[in-house]
């Protein structure tokens, strides 16, 4: 069935509908309907406008392009599976929660405590403020994400996030086996608590970060502004430039160019292996290779 330039506000408007075409509609007005789409398959969604609350709940198989959804438009993806989303606004809270295999792409969110708890999540080309982002989700693949967010990545277990740039309060708490490459974080107190988490080519900006980490690598990244960094953290680093201070570090090795000041309490320092080796010859790069 395919439905174009219509508008509907009832409750659960198109209730288990398979194949459904919706192009150019409207989910507004004073009957206020919830649950417009739920348990729907196969659906083809474009230019449509959502303003009504957890339309798309508990759907199989969607694309959606052109797409807007207001802010009074709240939790509109819960329990999904194998959705796509091309050049779609969102504006409303807690945007995807218990979702499988989502993907959006030139995407501009707004949505506090977005993507909770989500499984093979594909992200390229997007735009994102957010208070609480990606909790428990696992499995990311992030390309060219630009990211503004209070809390982020916390307690994700896997994946890839590469060519972005987040500016966050802290990020990655509590990760696992999550590598980022190529990518700016500026924020406070990164990667607390993290394991295996891999930071390939990134600019790091920002107080206290990796602290309480294992099986942390850092490859070629450079920082700003890092002071008290890594302690009790065990690593394998390759720093570009200085890092303001390091304070107990507890094993592995750190390889930067030089450090303005490494803190070490007399009771840390008898449990800790770490070597720290200062090369010269890891200079900033030039200006224009900085991230």
């Amino acid at each position: 069935m395919k439905v174009t330039s219509q508008s509907f506000d009832q409750e659960r408007a198109f209730y288990g509908q398979t194949g459904l075409i919706l192009e150019a509609c409207r989910f507004e007005g004073p009957a206020d309907g919830e649950s417009a789409l739920k348990r729907c398959r196969s659906l083809k969604i474009d230019g449509c406008h959502f303003a009504l609350r957890y339309p798309l709940w508990h759907c199989d198989r969607a694309v959606l392009k052109n797409c807007t959804f207001a802010e009074t438009c709240r939790a509109p993806f819960w329990y999904d599976r194998d959705l796509e989303l091309q050049d779609c606004a969102i504006s409303g809270p807690k945007s995807l929660r218990e979702c499988d295999r989502i993907s959006l792409t030139r995407c501009n969110i707004e949505s506090d405590e977005f993507a909770w708890h989500c499984r093979d999540l594909n992200i390229k080309d997007c735009r994102l403020t957010s208070g609480y982002p990606f909790f428990e989700c696992k499995n990311l693949k992030i390309d060219r994400l630009q990211l503004n967010a209070k809390y982020a990545f916390q307690y994700v277990e896997g994946g890839v996030i590469q060519n972005s740039r987040f500016k966050t309060k802290d990020a990655f708490w509590h990760s696992q086996n999550l590598t980022v490459i190529e990518s700016r974080i500026e924020g406070e107190y990164l990667g607390w608590y993290s394991q295996n988490l891999h930071l390939i080519r990134c600019h790091i900006v920002g107080t206290q970060p990796l602290c309480d980490c294992e099986g942390l690598v850092l490859e070629d990244c450079t920082t700003e502004n890092c002071d008290l960094a890594f302690e009790r953290s065990a690593l394998q680093a390759r720093i570009y430039g200085e890092v303001q201070s390091i304070k107990n570090p507890q094993a592995g090795q750190i390889e930067l160019a030089g450090y303005g000041e490494l803190i070490q309490n007399e009771q840390a320092a008898r449990g800790s292996d770490c070597k720290i080796i200062k090369n010269p010859s890891l200079r900033l790069p030039p200006r224009d290779e900085q991230l």
